[in-house]
């Protein structure tokens, strides 16, 4: 039974699992190897339960005994009695790959490892590890505590006792399981990132303005968010990332990035984190940038 959760990366999204971990009832131990990352991720997610608890979906009492079970840190040493450790580092391969060799010898024989993985084959960076038969892709969405899905990843060589108990695990969470095939971008990114890829294209080739493609999907198609406003929110970097997977991975020109998305991010045009991608962020409200 898992009681103590680590989490690798206190980035938005690791930040985002151990929030919604130390809310769910779980001892959280949050390590970055980059210690300013820490008291900023703690400030976040501070900040993010007094909201909660000002909307009355929490209590002062479930956020102050939530921030309680909170343990932070720089070593991986910090992990010692775990039973599960979510990595949610950089989707990068090479680094993922540091961080196992280096997080798998203070680990338990019985710890189970998962990534939060958008897109890279899960029995592919389970070798990279000592125990292919206890890791698992266990991939969130963001904001974390927001949003309902976890998509459950299980390599060629996932246990059927590490599945349970990530299953398990996700829904004490609150959170509703998708099960997938380890195949390159599992279901949401698999179908999401080309239509948003596609809209890029869309900008590229002329067919449409930034403003008239977004209220185009908004008001068309029903979507809460339009594609290249929620590119921005994802990441130019991150989108660019997935398509590169999904195109090596599946061999199939309709995967190729387009070049506008590919020069956007060679910009330094990453969407909201840089201030600027589709939209002008430096604006209230945010200008298109094409």
């Amino acid at each position: 039974m898992t009681t103590k959760i680590g989490v690798i990366g206190a980035g938005l999204m690791g930040n985002g699992i151990a929030h919604t971990a130390l809310l769910a009832g779980f001892k959280v131990t949050l390590v970055d190897t980059f210690e300013a990352a820490l008291p900023k991720a703690l400030a976040t997610m501070t900040k993010n339960m007094e909201r909660q608890a000002a909307k009355g979906t929490i209590s002062e009492v479930d956020k102050d005994s939530a921030l309680a079970r909170l343990t932070t840190g720089t070593d991986y040493a910090a992990f010692e009695g775990a039973d599960l450790i979510i990595e949610a580092a950089p989707e990068r391969e090479d680094i993922k790959q540091s961080i196992y060799k280096a997080l798998t010898p203070v680990l338990g024989p019985n710890t189970i490892l998962a990534s939060n993985t958008s897109s890279i084959s899960i029995t592919r960076l389970a070798a990279m590890t000592d125990r292919p038969a206890k890791f698992i892709g266990m991939h969130f969405f963001n904001p974390v505590p927001m949003m309902k899905l976890v998509e459950i990843i299980r390599g060629i060589a996932t246990d059927d006792a590490t599945y349970e108990s990530v299953r398990a695990l996700a829904e004490k969470l609150g959170k509703t399981v998708a099960s997938a095939e380890d195949s390159p971008g599992f279901i949401v990114n698999r179908i999401l990132c080309p239509m948003i890829n596609e809209a890029v294209f869309a900008l590229h080739e002329g067919v449409g303005t930034v403003t008239s493609i977004d209220a185009g999907m908004k008001l068309g198609a029903n979507h809460p968010m339009g594609p290249l406003e929620l590119a921005d929110f994802v990441g130019l970097d991150t989108l660019l990332s997935v398509m590169r997977v999904l195109h090596s991975g599946l061999g199939d020109d309709k995967y190729r990035p387009c070049p506008l998305l590919v020069k956007y991010v060679e910009a330094g045009w990453l969407g909201r984190k840089s201030g600027r991608g589709f939209y002008d962020y430096a604006s209230s409200p945010p200008k298109p940038t094409k």
